[in-house]
């Protein structure tokens, strides 16, 4: 089996961090840090840009717009009901706008989120180690052509890795 990754597993976020550091000041290029939480270093050392706040944002936009036409047109256009003087176009529809717009934020921005990471049911993970998603925090090098595999695995082991495997 063609081996294409370099895994180095850590019990400890700090560690993790210096190893990144290390690894980059060697002039390594690190591919992607997975850990049980974010975490907010890790973004700003690997440079990582996300466009998922301003499309969770647009999402709102449409939802509030597609909600607001839709009440109006329901309650004022289509089938108004004039029941004791009341305007009938009110505040009433705030909750509903309200509500709404999370929904359509939360579940627009969940597919955006699993069609652009290539996740759901049935797919199969690029790599596989216990606990992954528990207590361990992992970072994973592209192997290439000019890699000396023997400089990284001693880097992360130096840096506090309690495992160094290639998948």
């Amino acid at each position: 089996m063609n081996k294409q990754k370099i895994l180095g597993i850590y019990d400890d976020e700090t560690k993790l961090i210096s190893s990144i550091q290390s690894l980059q000041d060697k002039g390594f290029k690190v591919k992607d840090v997975v850990s049980p939480y974010p975490i907010e270093k890790v973004f700003q050392l690997l440079k990582l840009k996300t466009k998922l706040p301003a499309l969770a944002f647009l999402y709102g936009l449409f939802g509030l717009i597609v909600t607001f036409s839709f009440l109006y047109w329901t309650s004022v256009i289509n089938y108004p009901l004039v029941f004791g003087g009341k305007p009938q176009n009110t505040l009433s529809f705030v909750i509903v706008i309200f509500v709404m717009v999370i929904f359509v934020v939360v579940s627009f921005t969940l597919t955006t989120f699993f069609v652009s990471e290539k996740k759901g049911p049935g797919v199969k993970p690029s790599f596989e180690y216990p606990g992954i998603s528990d207590d361990k925090y992992v970072i994973i090098i592209d192997k290439t052509q000019d890699l000396n595999i023997a400089s990284v695995n001693e880097i992360m082991k130096k840096e506090g890795a309690i495992d160094v495997t290639e998948q």
